[in-house]
């Protein structure tokens, strides 16, 4: 755990104490609407999330701005800056495609229950058959479009799906990682403690949404 002894690194103690701020930031400023703004309660489950929504908006912009004042940046076009953060445009398609398919592993036996349970269903009722003609596909098709658009206005579906994940992504590992090894820091160390940082974070998360 040194920190980097040429020109250009960031003292250990610094990055840890950034990372440690950026991780109470993130969890303080989702209960400022009520315990540091003393704004009135919300007036609805949508409200509510949509004040979380700006929350953490905001404090992932202000970890984002004090790493990159943090880091050593050299340049300050954007994609010097997006490479500083780890987001880089070479072999965007593999960093994609590698951990969804790493992920929905997760999630095969789900799927697989899921599969089993409507071919049971099915099965129980053998007289209902499944439309394959045009009209039966046109209203299939019709049923899916329904339920994406349903899914853009479920509030829900824009916390699991988009601000959780995207502010997380950015804050605990964009900024996070990039200061812990910019502070001299060891990969390995960095593999460790960064999950630690996020987890003891993750754990207030969920009480704050």
């Amino acid at each position: 755990m040194e920190s980097y002894s040429g020109a250009g690194g960031v003292p250990a103690p610094l990055a840890i104490v950034a990372c440690i701020g950026m991780t109470i930031l993130y969890v303080a400023i989702l209960y400022s609407p009520t315990l540091i703004l003393r704004l009135p309660p919300p007036s609805s489950f949508k409200t509510f999330m949509i004040r979380r929504f700006i929350c953490a908006g905001i404090s992932t912009v202000v970890s984002l701005v004090v790493c990159a004042f943090i880091l050593p940046i050299k340049r300050w076009n954007m994609s010097y800056l997006l490479s500083a953060y780890g987001i880089r445009l070479h072999h965007t398609w593999e960093a994609v495609v590698f951990p969804l398919c790493l992920t929905s592993l997760t999630y095969i036996g789900s799927f697989i229950l899921k599969i089993l349970s409507i071919w049971s269903s099915w099965a129980e009722h053998g007289d209902r058959q499944i439309d394959i003609s045009f009209h039966g596909l046109k209203s299939g098709l019709q049923n899916l479009i329904n339920w994406m658009v349903s899914a853009v206005y479920d509030i829900s579906v824009w916390r699991m799906y988009i601000v959780a994940p995207l502010t997380e992504e950015l804050v605990f590992r964009a900024c996070m990682i990039s200061l812990l090894l910019c502070g001299g820091f060891k990969a390995y160390t960095v593999i460790l403690l960064s999950p630690v940082l996020f987890s003891l974070g993750k754990s207030y998360i969920f009480l704050a949404f």
